[in-house]
């Protein structure tokens, strides 16, 4: 990828449709997402995305979340989206998706995702795949990861995914607690960690983390940025400056209308720079 070429990095893109027109979702937690995000309904599948994005002038982070077990379905084959994802390298750069809850299979698909595939690292969902990140019996997963030397997406906070659905789809949003996090970036210090999105009910445990944990970064996606948390807002301007990343949610929030409404937040210079670009080619080593 030539840097160069880019003027930013959105480091949270979804690709909700396969290659042969699988489906992230279920079609309920779909529609349900899409109407508590009231997105603007653009491309969904990896050309769409990479046409959007190279018209921007801007690189993206893609993946999809292997909930298997969660959801009772496979949703986006990872390997292939992956494969995909090389041809269009200019713009893209790969995540791959594991279920932590299948144990010794989703570490050895990880490796594998990493050597064979491709993957530049990875994305994971605890409410959505039903996980506590603290748990014991993912160490040899963390250990994985870290051991492949690439970064991991976590996401953190509440969730769109199940909003208004009865029980919220059966979905426990206390597993996306970025404490449980803590312990992960504690035992495993060469893992770097991306929080994704602000970690709203739980965004001062999430400035704390990041603040302590050298390994540990804040993803802003997933809120219009004219709904940040204002500690959040004051730490990326000062003292997080060189840990917070651009990141839409795409497709739900698109970059258009996330970069529309930072614009209003009033950063600009060398702090602008840093989050819309600077970190993430740092942290994702585009370099």
């Amino acid at each position: 990828m030539d840097v160069d070429a880019i003027d930013a990095v959105d480091v949270h893109v979804h690709v909700e449709e396969g290659c042969h027109g699988e489906t992230a979702l279920p079609e309920e937690f779909a529609a349900a997402a899409a109407k508590y995000f009231r997105s603007d309904g653009v491309g969904r599948d990896l050309q769409a995305i990479a046409d959007h994005y190279r018209e921007r002038r801007t690189a993206a982070v893609v993946f999809t979340v292997d909930a298997r077990t969660q959801l009772g379905r496979v949703g986006v084959p990872v390997a292939e989206l992956l494969d995909a994802a090389a041809d269009h390298a200019d713009v893209l750069i790969p995540f791959a998706s594991v279920d932590p809850r299948r144990g010794a299979t989703a570490v050895a698909e990880a490796r594998s995702f990493v050597r064979d595939h491709g993957a530049r690292g990875f994305k994971l969902h605890p409410t959505l795949q039903g996980f506590d990140p603290s748990d014991p019996e993912l160490r040899p997963l963390w250990a994985e990861i870290s051991d492949l030397g690439v970064p991991v997406l976590i996401h953190s906070g509440q969730t769109g995914i199940g909003a208004g659905l009865p029980g919220g789809g059966g979905l426990k949003l206390r597993y996306s607690n970025p404490m449980l996090v803590d312990d992960v970036a504690a035992d495993f210090p060469d893992l770097r960690i991306i929080l994704a999105h602000p970690s709203v009910p739980w965004q001062d445990e999430a400035i704390s983390i990041a603040t302590h944990k050298p390994n540990v970064f804040i993803d802003l996606s997933g809120w219009s940025p004219k709904y940040f948390p204002e500690q959040l807002v004051r730490a990326a301007r000062s003292f997080l400056q060189d840990k917070v990343l651009f990141g839409s949610d795409f497709p739900l929030i698109t970059p258009d209308r996330w970069m529309r409404d930072f614009e209003g937040l009033g950063i600009d210079g060398p702090v602008r720079s840093k989050i819309l670009k600077d970190n993430a080619v740092r942290l994702l080593g585009l370099a």
